[in-house]
């Protein structure tokens, strides 16, 4: 029952949200004129930002879910881990390299892939992934990977590369529905695949030990759930660039509303997301309007003080 209500509810703030998104922006439409001729074209672009706001934001936090339970880390997300800035370096490479941009998906993900397995290793003691080590390698190879591609853009700095300067710090200006339909498939497959291992992730969480005992095979599970994190990221990537902190903020807000069970906390929290997502969106577009901010930056700018608190909130308990 309380999950029905909850379910309820984020559906009707998921509605909300898309009224608004569809009606506001530079120029403001009102409801009653929204599907007029003269209005088709923007309400066909913010209907395209709204689609890849789901996407992105359930796509993202889903993955930080899984990053969390599987690495036991409350500060694990793509973004922090290192696999977006590994995407998007590998994604920035192939665009300087003139490599075509039906190949761009494949870039992002051995991108992401690569950095991931960097960070697993770099985070390795004596055969043990410890917190704070897997935190610490995640933020170097960020910032790494991320001075990398300033480095790339600055030093090909034709306006393509320009462009592309401000699509890694986070946009949902979609143009073309054939990519966003393209991308979806994996983002959507692999929401389904995650979901599938909830009960795997509510034991894996518990302790790996508890796990093994109930016969879980967690060395399998982490692999196949770390593979198919980096094909969401490096996916949503193609069409939103880096986007911070999504997978770190909805998930933890959402346990606390509905608990640490996965088979309920993974459909709620992609609820959660599209909505926190289309609302950044909207907040980028209108709050300098008619300047708009990249989304990352305000995601950053929200994710950024939920970090320190959960950083420092572990120093205590630890």
């Amino acid at each position: 029952m309380r999950l029905k209500r909850n379910l309820l509810i984020l559906l009707l703030l998921l509605g909300v949200a898309v009224i608004l998104g569809l009606l506001k922006g530079a120029v403001n439409i009102p409801a009653a004129n929204l599907l007029f001729k003269d209005n088709q074209a923007i309400f066909n672009l913010r209907l395209l930002r709204i689609v890849a706001g789901i996407l992105v934001g359930s796509g993202l936090a889903v993955s930080g879910i899984a990053l969390q339970a599987i690495l036991r880390n409350p500060l694990a997300e793509p973004y922090l881990l290192g696999t977006s800035s590994g995407a998007g370096l590998a994604a920035v490479s192939a665009a300087i390299l003139g490599v075509s941009r039906i190949y761009m998906p494949l870039a992002a993900f051995l991108g992401a892939a690569l950095s991931i397995i960097i960070v697993y290793n770099l985070a390795r003691e004596k055969g043990v992934i410890t917190d704070k080590s897997l935190i610490l390698s995640g933020v170097i190879i960020s910032v790494a990977f991320s001075s990398l591609i300033v480095f790339l853009v600055s030093l090909f700095g034709n306006e393509a590369m320009h462009e592309m300067n401000w699509w890694l710090w986070g946009s949902l200006q979609v143009y073309d529905y054939k990519l966003l339909l393209l991308v979806a498939f994996p983002v959507i497959l692999g929401i389904g695949v995650i979901y599938l291992f909830a009960q795997d992730l509510n034991a894996i969480s518990i302790g790996e030990e508890e796990a093994m005992h109930l016969g879980i095979d967690t060395q399998s599970i982490k692999k196949i759930l770390i593979l198919i994190t980096a094909l969401i990221t490096a996916s949503l990537i193609c069409i939103c660039g880096i986007i911070g902190f999504v997978g770190l903020i909805v998930p933890h807000m959402m346990r606390l509303i509905v608990g640490p069970n996965h088979k309920i906390l993974i459909p709620t929290t992609c609820l959660a997301a599209s909505v926190f997502i289309i609302l950044c969106d909207l907040l980028s577009r209108t709050f300098f309007s008619p300047v708009e901010i990249p989304i990352g930056v305000i995601t950053a700018v929200i994710g950024a003080p939920v970090f320190i608190i959960l950083l420092k909130k572990g120093k205590r308990i630890s």
